[in-house]
């Protein structure tokens, strides 16, 4: 099992998942007899919630490149007595699975994470069946922009313009805009059925609460940290959090937005001649 410290973190990971996982699973066609992959299967969720919704008849199996992660969910599995689940170390780019296998593929928020969406979203449609479902969740571009515009503003006030350069780069190679992730999808071959804008808020008393918030330290500060200089990082958040709890005094509290997508997507049965 993982240390105390990295279990607190993939425990947090259903409070920031769940609003995605729960349109994912919403947006699934349950089938019996089909083999499933869940790209990017973290702490488990949705692919454990998945699999006992499915039933015996199916086998879930996650793909995830964190052996942390295939500790966590091989022992949650076998609490629950889930037998029909599996966890494989793997990357979305090589899935080390044969060709058309799977009658359902999903990915919550997973495939903003891998090196290359492109490979990644060929390989599902090798993988897939035909005929098969695929149904991925990602955040978008304006995530969290009511802290990213305070850290713009805060770069722009002490004329760090390549560091501003470099925000934006950090934001868009992580989350890419509806129409980009269209494109990609489609030229993987899937067609898109549907796709589903909707978000989320996560509500601070303040700056300070939403910067110590163990999720945010964890999972954001090293990144956003990354682009900065060294010997100025604490002092630009230092600002970054002062102006944050202005904001809040004005405003009451500090209101965060995570808008995502939801593509419901499938592989086009071959025609018989």
């Amino acid at each position: 099992m993982p240390s105390p410290p990295l279990s607190l973190t993939y425990d947090d990971l259903p409070l920031w998942s769940a609003p995605f996982g729960l349109t994912l699973l919403d947006t699934i066609r349950m089938k019996t007899h089909i083999n499933v992959l869940d790209i990017g299967s973290g702490g488990g969720f949705p692919m454990l919630e998945l699999a006992e919704r499915m039933g015996k008849t199916c086998m879930i199996y996650g793909l995830d490149p964190s052996q942390d992660a295939i500790d966590m969910i091989t022992a949650k599995k076998q609490s629950k007595g889930i037998d029909f689940a599996k966890i494989v170390r793997g990357v979305a780019e090589e899935i080390p699975f044969p060709d058309a296998y799977f009658g359902l593929i999903i990915s919550n928020n997973g495939l903003n994470n891998v090196s290359d969406q492109a490979v990644a979203l060929g390989e599902c449609y090798r993988v897939a069946d035909e005929g098969a479902q695929m149904v991925l969740t990602m955040n978008l571009p304006h995530t969290m922009t009511e802290f990213y515009d305070v850290f713009e503003e805060t770069l722009l006030g002490m004329g760090l313009k390549e560091e501003i350069t470099r925000m934006h780069k950090h934001i868009s190679e992580k989350r890419k805009s509806v129409d980009e992730l269209k494109d990609l999808i489609l030229s993987s071959g899937f067609d898109i059925k549907t796709i589903n804008v909707d978000g989320f808020k996560m509500k601070y008393s303040d700056g300070s609460a939403f910067l110590n918030h163990y999720f945010i330290r964890n999972a954001f500060m090293k990144p956003w940290k990354a682009f900065l200089p060294d010997e100025q990082s604490d002092s630009i958040f230092s600002i970054i959090e002062q102006k944050l709890n202005k904001i809040t005094l004005s405003q009451g509290e500090l209101v965060v937005s995570v808008p995502y997508v939801c593509f419901d997507c499938f592989k086009q049965k071959t025609l018989q001649p």
